[in-house]
C-alpha cells in the first residue's frame, strides 16, 4: 500500500540515511515530503533520481501525510509530532521524547512488532545502543530467561550527529597536518581518544544514555525485573556501535546452543571464528542492515553466564532502518 511520507529532520545525519534506505528497500510511497529547519529550507536532496526541495518544518507541514518519520531532536518532536498526529499521520519518532511514555509503543520489529499496532498516532524508535543489544538478547531470553545483563558500549560519533562526525574528521586532518584541533561538540578531544561519558550524568552516577539502555530494554522485552548495568563509551569511530555483553540466565545455555540461537534469529549475522579478523568490527559492517554477533563464549566467572560481542550500524539499524522496518510492519498489517 503506497502512502504519503514525510521526514522531519531530513538534512541531518539520520535524515539523509532515511533517503538511502527508503530507496534501497523500495519502500512504497505516493509522495515524499522533506522537512527541516528554516536554515535548510530551499536546499535539495536526491531521491530516486529526482531532486526534492526541502521545506521548512511547521505545524501545517503534515497535511495529507500518512507516515511521518521524525529525526529532528527531542524538542522538535515534542513541538511538532502532536501536529502531525492531529493531521492524521502516524509518527515514528527517533528521539527520546516519548520512549518511556506508557501510551507510546517502543518497538524493535524483530522483538515486539505487535506493539506497533497499539499506537495512538505515535510510535517511538528506541535508542541506538539499546536496539542492537535487544536484538541480540532476544533469542537468549526466549530460550533461557535472562536474569542479568552487564554491557560496555563503544559508540561511534554518529550518535552525536553530523557535526560530531565532522569534528572527528577535522581533528584527524588537523593532526595529520600538525595543526590545532578544534573541540566544539564533545567534552574532550575524540581523535585518538575515548571517554566514558554519553549524555548527562544522573544522581545515581550513571549517565542518561546508560539509563536509557536499562529502562528501554525492560520495556521492549517486557522484562521489568531484568537487572541491567551499562557503561557507555564514546570512541573515535564514524558510524557503527560495538558492545561487549555479559548475560546471566536462569537456565544454563552452552556456547553451541547460544550460537545456534543467534544463527536462527532474523536480523542477526553470526561472525564468530576464533582467528584474527574472525569477528565483526565497526569499519567492516558500516552501511549494513543486520546486527552482527561474534566472540560467543561461556562466561568463566558464572555457571549460567554467556558473553558476546555485538556490532551494528548506528545510522541504519540504530536509527533510520529500525524506523522504516516499523513502517513496513504497519503496511503489512
Amino acid at each position: 500500500m503506497s502512502q504519503h511520507v514525510a521526514i522531519a529532520g531530513a538534512t541531518g545525519a539520520v535524515g539523509t540515511e532515511f533517503l538511502k534506505l527508503l530507496e534501497a528497500r523500495d519502500f512504497p510511497m505516493k509522495s515524499l515530503r522533506l522537512l527541516a529547519s528554516s536554515r535548510s529550507a530551499g536546499s535539495k536532496l536526491k531521491f530516486r533520481g529526482e531532486n526534492l526541495e526541502v521545506e521548512e518544518l511547521t505545524p501545517k507541514s503534515f497535511k495529507g501525510i500518512d507516515i511521518a518519520f521524525f529525526s529532528a531532536g527531542g524538542s522538535r518532536s515534542k513541538e511538532f509530532a502532536p501536529h502531525a498526529v492531529d493531521s492524521g499521520a502516524v509518527v515514528i519518532d527517533n528521539s527520546s521524547a516519548f520512549r518511556m511514555d506508557e501510551k507510546v509503543p517502543l518497538v524493535v520489529p524483530e522483538i515486539n512488532p505487535k506493539q506497533a499496532f497499539e499506537h495512538q498516532g505515535l510510535i517511538a524508535n528506541p535508542n541506538c545502543s539499546t536496539i542492537q543489544m535487544v536484538v541480540a538478547l532476544n533469542p537468549i531470553h526466549r530460550a533461557a530467561n535472562i536474569q542479568r545483563v552487564v554491557v560496555s558500549t563503544y559508540q561511534a560519533v554518529s550518535g552525536a550527529g553530523a557535526s560530531a562526525m565532522e569534528e572527528l574528521k577535522q581533528q584527524l586532518r588537523a593532526w595529520a597536518n600538525d595543526e590545532p584541533m578544534k573541540q566544539e561538540v564533545f567534552p574532550t578531544q575524540i581523535a585518538f581518544n575515548l571517554f566514558p561519558h554519553i549524555d548527562v550524568f544522573q544522581d545515581n552516577g550513571y549517565t542518561k544514555e546508560e539509563m536509557k539502555m536499562v529502562h528501554e530494554t525492560r520495556k521492549i522485552m517486557n522484562a521489568p525485573n531484568m537487572q541491567i548495568s551499562a557503561t557507555c563509551v564514546r570512541v573515535p569511530v564514524l558510524r557503527a556501535h560495538s558492545e561487549a555483553v555479559w548475560v546471566e540466565t536462569e537456565k544454563p545455555l552452552s556456547e553451541s546452543e547460544a550460537r545456534e540461537l543467534f544463527e536462527k534469529e532474523p536480523g542477526i549475522v553470526v561472525q564468530d571464528e576464533r582467528e584474527s579478523g574472525g569477528y565483526p568490527t565497526p569499519w567492516h559492517i558500516t552501511e549494513t542492515q543486520e546486527t552482527y554477533v561474534g566472540r560467543i563464549r561461556k562466561d568463566i566467572s558464572h555457571p549460567n553466564g554467556l558473553t558476546f560481542w555485538v556490532v551494528a550500524d548506528q545510522l541504519y539499524k540504530g536509527a533510520a532502518l529500525n524506523a522504516i522496518q516499523i513502517a513496513e510492519v504497519l503496511q503489512q498489517g
